[in-house]
């Protein structure tokens, strides 16, 4: 099996040998360095003056991106922790977001910006969020996440034909995990371009999680806790596109839901995702759809301070054992 970054770099490798108007931007992106997590690998050397390693001013990056894209071409920026593209948040809102729509007339801006996310390394405050919630609701902008069941090069053309900008969220963990990688207890399919993991011949489940491409192992773990030590069934559905919010399949014998991320606490993808199901789901839901996040707090460096504030498997067990009790 491949690691997700292996796919994603070979998915990148893919889209810029088949089209030429495609640029890659970012700080040390190119060889022998190949980006800080290596998704880059390779590309300089094949494709030249199209993939550009830049000064540390990601601001600049995602204007230059932007730029390139209102002038025809198509471009890919890399911000090298996804925290910092704070800094770069008034050219993709302000500038990129905008120019679709504020000539008098469609304008197409094919602008994927790359962001590796997610803590559980160690790497402290600056280093280590999910800052997704940050970027919803923002007219003309979409989000995606990378996730095991997903293919990358897909995405990467999905996002381009929509012709605005998106952002395209990594977890830096999930890079080194596998690809399509469920353990031997589940089974996965994708369908209406959901990933849906579930425990074949178990029947209906008594939960159904919604969860994001970095959380989806430590969601597994739950699942099989909940399963082997509390008999408990769960399926958990894996969209790509987290916002706007797609159709998400199945959920209409669901007796409960729970919606995981990890972002903290307060204006969430996890609360985006509940709102947009409760019109759906409303006469049926047994309780109020069960939110789970990190706290409320900046992210520790020390592991095990790290690890009481991030979602883990612990946590969401004990959310959907209470929502059931």
């Amino acid at each position: 099996m491949t690691r997700v970054s292996e796919h994603i770099n070979q998915a990148l490798h893919d889209l810029m040998e088949s089209d030429p108007s495609v640029h890659l931007l970012g700080e040390d992106v190119s060889d022998p360095y190949g980006g800080a997590f290596k998704v880059t690998r390779g590309l300089s050397s094949r494709f030249g003056s199209r993939v550009r390693s830049t000064p540390l001013s990601e601001g600049a990056i995602a204007g230059v991106g932007a730029g390139l894209a209102l002038a025809g071409d198509k471009a890919i920026v890399e911000i090298m922790f996804a925290d910092f593209v704070a800094l770069a948040f008034d050219q993709i809102t302000n500038f990129a977001a905008k120019s679709t729509a504020m000539y008098g007339r469609p304008v197409p801006v094919p602008l994927v910006v790359r962001c590796p996310t997610g803590g559980n390394r160690g790497y402290g405050p600056t280093h280590s969020q999910n800052p997704q919630k940050h970027f919803i609701g923002v007219p003309g902008l979409s989000l995606f996440e990378m996730t095991p069941f997903h293919d990358a090069g897909d995405l990467l053309t999905r996002m381009f034909a929509l012709a605005r900008p998106c952002l395209f969220f990594e977890d830096k963990v999930l890079y080194t995990r596998q690809m399509h990688d469920t353990g031997d207890l589940f089974r996965f399919e994708v369908a209406d371009d959901v990933a849906r993991v579930y425990v074949d011949g178990a029947g209906p489940p008594d939960c159904t999680l919604v969860t994001h491409g970095g959380l989806v192992h430590r969601t597994l773990d739950a699942m099989r806790a909940l399963l082997l030590e509390d008999e408990l069934v769960c399926e958990l559905l894996v969209p790509a596109q987290l916002y706007p919010v797609p159709h998400l399949p199945g959920l209409e014998n669901a007796p409960h839901v729970c919606v995981v991320d990890d972002g903290t606490e307060g204006g969430t993808w996890a609360a985006e995702v509940a709102t947009a199901l409760y019109p759906r789901l409303w006469g049926r839901l047994r309780r109020p759809i069960t939110l789970v996040n990190s706290a409320d707090s900046v992210i520790p460096a020390a592991p095990h301070l790290e690890r009481e504030v991030l979602v883990q498997a612990g946590h969401i067990r004990a959310a959907v054992r209470e929502a059931l009790s």
